[in-house]
């Protein structure tokens, strides 16, 4: 059973479809990449996964159960979780605060300080600087703060737009 699978799904902004009736399927545990040129509907596609831009036609299916037409509050609540282009980290909160943001749904704080130190240990720079705002990071440091900030969530899956920009190479791999 594939984790996730799309059927015929049109999305758009206006009068104007950027998508038109795509199909994809990706497995449990798969790694996946949208390719394409700019303007040819990635960013669209992963709002529309992620219930940040309403679906116009067709199905999107998440572990079974029909995500299309639902709020993203449910749909990250149901494990998909998106890390936007251009990082919009949370500028006047600190990077702990930023985190804690990522877990607003996790009811118990042991939980959420275990998934705190995963994530820290991944990205230990946000360590060093836990109580400094987030408008003060680098652009690269943002965009770890931003993929950790997700990661508190433990997402089923993991939707990243632009998943490298701004990020040394070393990071990258």
């Amino acid at each position: 059973m594939n984790a996730l699978e799309v059927r015929g799904l049109t999305l758009g902004y206006n009068r104007t479809d950027a998508v038109k009736a795509i199909d994809l399927d990706v497995a449990e545990g798969a790694v996946v990449s949208l390719i394409g040129a700019n303007g040819a509907g990635k960013t669209t596609t992963l709002r529309g996964l992620s219930g940040l831009l309403k679906v116009r036609a067709g199905s999107v299916r998440f572990q079974g159960t029909e995500m299309a037409g639902q709020s993203a509050y449910k749909i990250a609540r149901a494990g998909i979780v998106q890390v936007p282009e251009g990082r919009q980290v949370f500028a006047n909160m600190s990077i702990e605060e930023n985190l804690r943001m990522g877990a607003y749904l996790v009811p118990d704080q042991a939980e959420i300080t275990r998934r705190r130190e995963d994530v820290l240990d991944r990205f230990p720079r946000l360590r060093e600087r836990l109580q400094q705002p987030a408008g003060l990071l680098s652009g690269g440091e943002q965009q770890m703060l931003a993929m950790s900030r997700a990661m508190m969530a433990e997402p089923r899956l993991l939707l990243l737009d632009e998943a490298s920009m701004g990020l040394a190479p070393l990071l990258v791999e």
